[in-house]
């Protein structure tokens, strides 16, 4: 297999991890403010709202996290492979700029104030941010364990 359908797995990989932590984040955070108001909210509850959520949910914040990352990731290579000491820095960067972008946009083009509630406040924001940047060290490093492989000319094994 050639690296490019590879670096495709390594970005849906990343998309999919981002989305099912934001996921289960924007759950918890729901739930936790329905418990803030009095409502009991059962581990059980917690739970099969958290599935629920990550059928539902977690695809829709997928393709925002992936419309983010088709303009951060291949940017982030671009950079890291100029600026390979800050590698560690520039995935994470670009993975919470990504978010913050998709979220922008999705926010002014939504008819609602915000499209996702964690999303209405700035320690929301931050976390789905950090969701972006875990998903974006992920693809860093699948991505670079195929260039690894490629300049070392390995056998297959992924």
């Amino acid at each position: 297999m050639s690296n490019l359908p590879r670096l495709l797995l390594a970005f849906i990989t990343a998309v999919l991890l981002v989305s099912s932590f934001a996921s289960i984040f924007q759950t918890q955070s729901n739930l936790a403010a329905l418990q803030a108001l009095g409502v009991p909210v059962p581990l059980d509850v917690r739970l099969s709202t958290m599935g629920l959520d990550l059928l539902g949910f977690a695809p829709t914040f997928a393709l925002l996290a992936g419309a983010g990352f088709a303009v951060a990731m291949p940017l982030a290579l671009w950079l890291s492979a100029r600026l390979r000491p800050w590698r560690w820095l520039i995935f994470p960067l670009a993975g919470a700029a990504a978010i913050w972008l998709a979220l922008a946009v999705a926010n002014a083009l939504a008819p609602m104030p915000t499209l996702i509630a964690a999303d209405r406040e700035l320690l929301g924001t931050l976390a789905l941010m950090a969701c972006g940047s875990v998903g974006a060290l992920l693809f860093a490093q699948l991505a670079r364990r195929l260039r690894y492989k490629a300049q070392k000319n390995l056998p297959d094994s992924m």
